[in-house]
C-alpha cells in the first residue's frame, strides 16, 4: 500500500518551472495567432476617410485653441495696460 502512494505522489509532481513557463508561453502564442485571425482590418477607403476626418478635427481644434490665445493674450494686455 506505502509503494502505491509513492507511485502517485510521483505523478502528481509538478512540472518543473521552465516547463510551465514554456507551455503557458506557447499557449499565449497560439491564442494570440487565433485572435489575429478573427480581427477584420477596414478597407483602404475607410482608413484614408478617416484619416482625413482626423486632420481636419486637429485643424478645427487647433484653430479655435490659437483664437482663443490671442483673445486672452489681448484681453491680458488691456487689463495690463489699465493698470498702469
Amino acid at each position: 500500500m506505502a509503494d502505491h502512494a509513492e507511485k502517485t505522489k510521483e505523478k502528481v509532481q509538478k512540472e518543473n518551472f521552465f516547463v510551465r513557463a514554456g507551455n503557458s508561453v506557447t499557449k499565449f502564442f497560439r491564442e494570440t495567432k487565433s485572435e489575429i485571425k478573427k480581427m477584420v482590418w477596414p478597407e483602404p477607403k475607410t482608413v484614408f476617410r478617416n484619416t482625413g476626418v482626423v486632420l481636419v478635427t486637429i485643424l478645427v481644434v487647433g484653430l479655435f485653441v490659437f483664437g482663443l490665445d490671442a483673445l486672452l493674450v489681448n484681453l491680458l494686455g488691456l487689463i495690463m495696460n489699465v493698470a498702469k
